[in-house]
C-alpha cells in the first residue's frame, strides 16, 4: 500500500509538471514577441527620425580626379552610432596633367594618340580606415554627414603604352613602345596613330607604395537600408620609385589629388 501511495504522488507531479510546462513556453514565447516588437518599433522610430542603425553595409562607388578616374568598393560594419570600422578597395587611372590626346594631322576619324606617353599608370590601393558620423539626418529625407578616413597599401601597376610608326627607314608600319633605340620614332613625326588598349598587358610592372585618405560624406538616401550619396575627399599615394608616365617630365613618386564620387549601396 505504502509504494502504492509512493507511485501515485510521483506520477501527479509528473502530470502537474507537464501541466505547468505549456504555460511557461507560452510565457516565454510571449516576451520574445514582445522583445522583438519592440525592436522593430525602435527601428521604426530611429528611421523616421533618421538615424542611420545597421549591422553591415556595402558601398559601390564611380569617382572623378583632379588626376584620372576609377571606382571602389567599401564594406563597412558598424560598432557604435556614430563610429563604422570600414575596408576598402580602389582601383584608379593616374593621368599625367600635360598629357594630350592627338590624331594625324587633326582628323578627328582617325586613330588617336597621346604624345610622349610612356606608360599607362593604374593603382589599386587596399586599405582600413573609419566613417565617423557628425551628424545624422533629422529625419528620413534629411541629409546624414559623415567623415571618412584611411590609409593601407598602394599597389602601382605601369603598363607600356604602344603607338603605330611608320619608320623611315624601310617605309613600314611598326608598333612600338619607347624606348633608347627607337626613341626618334617614338617622338617624332612618324606617328600614325596609338598602338591599341590591348597593348602592353603582358608586361606590366609593380610598383609598391602607400595611400592616405579623407572625405566628407553626405547620405542623401530616403530609407535606412539604402545607401544615396556623394563623396568629397583628397588622397595622396606614395611610392618607393618615381613612376615615369610622360616623356620629358620630372617623374614623381608622390601623387596628391582631390576626388568626387557618387555611392550607392545596401544596409542590413
Amino acid at each position: 500500500m505504502k509504494k502504492l501511495s509512493i507511485c501515485l504522488i510521483l506520477v501527479s507531479l509528473v502530470f502537474a509538471g507537464y501541466a505547468q510546462d505549456p504555460a511557461t513556453k507560452k510565457s516565454s514565447k510571449d516576451d520574445k514577441k514582445t522583445a522583438h516588437r519592440q525592436k522593430i518599433n525602435t527601428l521604426i522610430k530611429q528611421d523616421e527620425e533618421g538615424v542611420l542603425v545597421f549591422r553591415k553595409q556595402s558601398i559601390f562607388g564611380f569617382q572623378g580626379r583632379t588626376n584620372g578616374y576609377g571606382g571602389f568598393y567599401e564594406l563597412g560594419f558598424m560598432k557604435t552610432t556614430r563610429k563604422t570600422n570600414i575596408f576598402r578597395l580602389d582601383i584608379t587611372e593616374i593621368k599625367h596633367q600635360k598629357q594630350e590626346k592627338l590624331t594625324l594631322n587633326g582628323n578627328i576619324f582617325g586613330n588617336p594618340f597621346f604624345y610622349g606617353k610612356i606608360n599607362n599608370f593604374y593603382q589599386a590601393t587596399i586599405g582600413f580606415g573609419q566613417q565617423h558620423m557628425l551628424g545624422q539626418k533629422g529625419n528620413k529625407n534629411g541629409v546624414a554627414l559623415s567623415m571618412v578616413y584611411s590609409g593601407g597599401l598602394a599597389i602601382g601597376l605601369l603598363k607600356p603604352y604602344y603607338v603605330e610608326v611608320i619608320d623611315p627607314a624601310d617605309n613600314q608600319t611598326k608598333t612600338i613602345k619607347y624606348s633608347q633605340a627607337d626613341s626618334a620614332l617614338f617622338l617624332g613625326p612618324t606617328i600614325i596613330g596609338g598602338g591599341g588598349f590591348g597593348k602592353g598587358w603582358g608586361e606590366m610592372k609593380i610598383k609598391p607604395g602607400a595611400f592616405v585618405k579623407t572625405a566628407l560624406r553626405f547620405d542623401y538616401g530616403r530609407f535606412n537600408e539604402t545607401v544615396s550619396g556623394i563623396e568629397i575627399g583628397i588622397s595622396a599615394e606614395f611610392y618607393g620609385s618615381k613612376i615615369q608616365i610622360l616623356a620629358n617630365q620630372k617623374d614623381r613618386n608622390l601623387f596628391f589629388q582631390g576626388y568626387i564620387a557618387l555611392l550607392f549601396g545596401r544596409r542590413k
